[in-house]
């Protein structure tokens, strides 16, 4: 039976609109959770404006932003798990955005930490390095979050084939790195460390237990 020529037209302009409505749609999901990511920034900016920081201002610029890197790698490592256990395909468009933007905010805690606790001054960083330890493991999950930040792109992902893979596979060893960091730098509550590390925990095995279920359809 052929179609006719109007009802077709209706048919491919119907297509177009709920084309158009979909791109739009997505394009304005992009856009949410771009500025979402960059809300706690805002935020920070404009306590401190007020003077809203509480008596050490320092302290808590430098603990916010790194909290808030650590919870957006922490969202960056839940997005494969959710979209293999739950089925949760969405997330799996923004995890690219959302580890750039916890390198993001542990480039300003890494910056917040130079101003305004050593005062750029190399003397004080080295007596902070030999009496806490902390500030290398730091140093050194930034210093491994730099190259999945720069191949994050699909020419990087192109041109590393297999080998991208198993680069970003680090994104886990730099999860323990961090919350070694944060339990080596905490002085008087442990509620957080235990917090985030219950989280990682179970990321980890949701993560071991997709992997494991991907081995079992191959084979």
């Amino acid at each position: 039976m052929v179609m006719p020529m109007r009802l077709r037209g209706c048919t491919a302009v119907w297509i177009s609109v709920n084309g158009i409505e979909s791109m739009s749609g997505a394009r304005a999901l992009w856009w949410t959770v771009f500025l979402s990511c960059l809300l706690p920034l805002f935020w920070l900016v404009g306590s401190a404006l007020t003077q809203r920081l509480g008596v050490d201002p320092a302290k808590e610029i430098v603990d916010f932003l790194g909290l808030w890197a650590l919870r957006l790698l922490w969202l960056t490592l839940a997005v494969t798990p959710s979209r293999i256990v739950l089925g949760w395909k969405r997330p799996i468009r923004f995890r690219r955005m959302l580890g750039l933007y916890a390198f993001f905010y542990a480039v300003l805690h890494l910056l917040a930490v130079a101003t305004f606790i050593f005062g750029w001054r190399a003397d004080l960083l080295l007596r902070e390095v030999s009496e806490r330890p902390y500030v290398i493991v730091g140093a050194i999950a930034l210093l491994m979050l730099i190259p999945l930040a720069v191949t994050s792109t699909k020419g990087w992902q192109k041109r590393l084939g297999r080998s991208w893979q198993r680069l970003h596979r680090l994104v886990y060893l730099i999860g323990v790195l961090v919350l070694v960091h944060l339990i080596w730098l905490i002085r008087a509550s442990y509620f957080d460390a235990f917090l985030y590390g219950s989280l990682l925990i179970i990321l980890f095995v949701a993560r071991f237990a997709s992997f494991k279920r991907l081995l079992n359809k191959k084979f």
